[in-house]
């Protein structure tokens, strides 16, 4: 049956493992239906999870109000909903929750009203502000274009916003005029900026995000900012609310510069711009004090153009005088900064070895954590991330744990406590994965590198499983012991799963990361193998049933690996970049990647950029090797997955392609229905192989 298989052609064996996709998403069902409910983590189950995000502290801290994200079997789709908590009961209620996707919650400064981005199915999204008192929402605008980063004045009478302006766009030569009720094609459409299409949004509509702003009680909104450059890295209001403070750039050749921006600030009467900061290197999140006499932001040194740079907070005064950083003892990289009432102190948000992290730094530099477990809303695969808000007395954050899913928690008077449990009646009953660290040691240089095993629900160590080594993307990014739906599915089916940060990950300092700058992929692949030989030497996994699967860079790696090694039985490269030159001229931010990971152009360093790409390798490969890629991808595209998969055919290893439709880089597991069949697609092929087996 094995030769059989071997010998279909790879269209049908396409087919039979989109099948077998499809048989293992409806067995839950059939389960529930025959058998009674089943006892762990189905694919079904990806519908039923809900998450907590953006949580948003009335200025009081009497109440939180928090965007709730649960899933819609019906439409295949994330819903999200606004809801309100006590936190001095726990006791919550819906408050803007309806057909609609409702997001951005922002509480007004004296608490009694919210705004928020409510948008209809295919419509565009608008702003709305509810009145708390009479529980009355009002649209306070008709808006061509998305608002997003939304900020009260101080009075509450304003709103702020930065919108996207279009403009028309260049053309070259002057159209033919159609006929009276003919139908011809579309006109041709002319590119000429350097950014011109982003993964998840497509080919960028022509035009520049500005400032806006607009009463809070309803009127016509009023632009603040204009010109040919983009506007956004956070907004905030002057004490007085007579002008917005915000990041952009504004040179000449700005968009060829793509780390760099200033804080700026702009007067609302007249729209005059006043430049607050000029180094070199991004300054971006910019939040005024209580008493409007400093302003606190995050950026960096650009100076060296490496790989990573932590982002560092910095005060400065009103007028940008004596700026000077805070953080500059903690190697860490902090985001988000927010005031806290007094303003004596900042509240920031940073991910340590894993663990996403809330501190209070002091204007004199010391600081406090205050919160840990931080959660972020991706649900396919275990990175750091999250957010907070800070209100009187307390500290409100999304806190996940490896089995569960980010719920609202508030940290005060120097205790954590969860107000949520939103997965609680889902996962009643049901056994998860257990999720444990793993030390290990980098065969290259002896490095500790932090790695977590994942166990079948049923494990028993007298037994010996197969494993799947599973690899985080960026490749300046982390995992941590987090939820993660593809390792729970993958524990289900019976697999050991082992994950890690090695070399390159964040949230352990600059050196630590940038041993990948200019050097990817490198001895990452022995910290790698690493990982795999200290979960081998436990006892309980099979050496003869080893599996590797990643996405993004973590797919770039499983490349790499299958051309290093033959240890592994079959492998699941994800939305892979297999060869750089190819990879940096498509990329949607291709201003960035050749300038800061290789510091040379391809027709600069062909030797360089084929040196670091899996195609380089692809001679040695003999793992049968699954490719998967979402069909809108611009991050790495459709063609470099297609390029291992057809370089894979020639050479005769068994292969086949696995194309999402409609799906991004970063949406490739955002409809529930195909991230399930992604990871039953990958099950079936790892269940296919085993080495020494024809």
């Amino acid at each position: 049956m094995r030769r059989f298989d071997f010998l279909l052609g790879d269209s049908m064996r396409l087919a039979l493992l989109l099948t077998a996709a499809c048989l293992v998403m409806s067995a839950p069902a059939a389960a529930q239906t025959a058998e009674g409910p089943t006892r762990t983590f189905t694919a079904r189950d990806l519908f039923g999870l809900r998450q907590a995000t953006d949580p948003q502290v009335r200025p009081d801290g009497g109440a939180i109000a928090y965007v709730r994200v649960s899933n819609d079997i019906m439409t295949d789709r994330g819903r999200s909903s606004i809801w309100l908590v006590d936190p001095a009961t726990g006791v919550q209620s819906p408050l803007v929750a309806d057909e609609n996707a409702n997001l951005h919650p922002r509480w007004s400064p004296d608490g009694q009203r919210l705004a928020y981005v409510a948008a209809t199915p295919g419509g565009a999204p608008q702003l709305y502000v509810r009145w708390m008192a009479s529980g009355r929402s009002a649209r306070v605008a008709t808006l061509e274009e998305a608002p997003s980063e939304i900020a009260w004045s101080p009075d509450g009478k304003l709103l702020a916003f930065t919108m996207l302006v279009p403009d028309p766009g260049r053309t070259l030569g002057a159209p033919l005029a159609r006929p009276a009720g003919a139908q011809w094609a579309e006109p041709l459409k002319v590119i000429d900026r350097l950014t011109y299409r982003a993964d998840g949004q497509g080919y960028l509509k022509p035009g520049h995000p500005q400032l806006f702003v607009v009463s809070a009680d309803g009127g016509q909104p009023r632009q603040i900012t204009s010109g040919a450059y983009d506007v956004g890295g956070g907004i905030g209001f002057d004490r007085d609310g007579g002008s917005v403070v915000f990041s952009t750039n504004r040179a000449k050749d700005w968009e060829r510069d793509p780390q760099e921006s200033d804080v700026y600030r702009a007067a609302i009467a007249d729209g005059a711009l006043t430049r607050l900061t000029d180094r070199v290197g991004p300054d971006e999140g910019a939040a005024v004090s209580p008493d409007g006499t400093k302003i606190a932001y995050t950026g960096y040194d650009d100076q060296r153009r490496r790989g990573y740079e932590n982002r560092r907070l910095y005060v400065m005064d009103r007028d940008g005088a004596n700026k000077r950083v805070l953080t500059g003892g903690l190697d860490r990289s902090v985001t988000g900064p927010q005031w806290a009432a007094d303003g004596r102190s900042v509240f920031v948000q940073y991910d340590d070895k894993g663990v996403g992290k809330v501190a209070r730094v002091g204007l004199d530099g010391r600081l406090e954590t205050v919160a840990a477990g931080l959660s972020g809303s991706g649900l396919d695969r275990p990175y750091t991330g999250g957010s907070f808000s800070v209100g009187k007395g307390l500290v409100a954050f999304t806190q996940g744990a490896p089995d569960e899913p980010g719920d609202l928690a508030i940290a005060r008077g120097g205790k954590v406590e969860r107000l949520t449990r939103l997965n609680e009646d889902l996962f009643a009953g049901k056994a998860l994965g257990r999720v444990e660290a793993m030390a290990v040691t980098s065969s290259y240089d002896k490095k500790p590198i932090d790695a977590w095993m994942v166990t079948p629900p049923d494990f028993d160590p007298a037994k010996r499983y197969p494993l799947i080594l599973e690899i985080h993307g960026g490749p300046f990014d982390a995992y941590g012991a987090l939820f993660s739906t593809d390792d729970q599915l993958y524990a289900a089916a019976g697999y050991v799963v082992v994950y890690a940060n090695p070399r390159g990950s964040t949230s352990y300092g600059e050196a630590f990361a940038n041993e990948i700058d200019r050097n990817y992929p490198s001895h990452d692949y022995d910290d790698l193998m690493s990982v795999v030989d200290t979960a081998i030497a436990k006892g309980f996994v099979d050496p003869t049933r080893l599996y590797v699967t990643g996405g993004s860079g973590g797919g770039a790696l499983t490349a790499w690996i299958v051309g290093k090694t033959h240890r592994f039985a079959a492998a699941a490269a994800q939305k892979p970049v297999i060869d750089w030159t190819s990879e940096v001229l498509t990329v949607d931010g291709y201003n960035f990647m050749a300038r800061y990971w290789f510091g040379k152009m391809p027709w600069e360093d062909p030797e360089g950029y084929w040196k670091r790409s899996p195609l380089s390798l692809v001679g040695n490969v003999t793992t049968p090797t699954l490719v998967v890629v979402g069909e809108q991808d611009f991050r790495t595209p459709p063609e470099e997955a297609e390029q291992f998969y057809q370089a894979l055919q020639l050479r005769a290893v068994p292969t086949a392609l696995v194309r999402v439709p409609g799906a991004s880089h970063g949406g490739l597991a955002a409809r529930p229905s195909q991230s399930a069949a992604k990871a039953a697609a990958i099950l079936a092929w790892f269940a296919s192989y085993r080495l020494g087996t024809p």
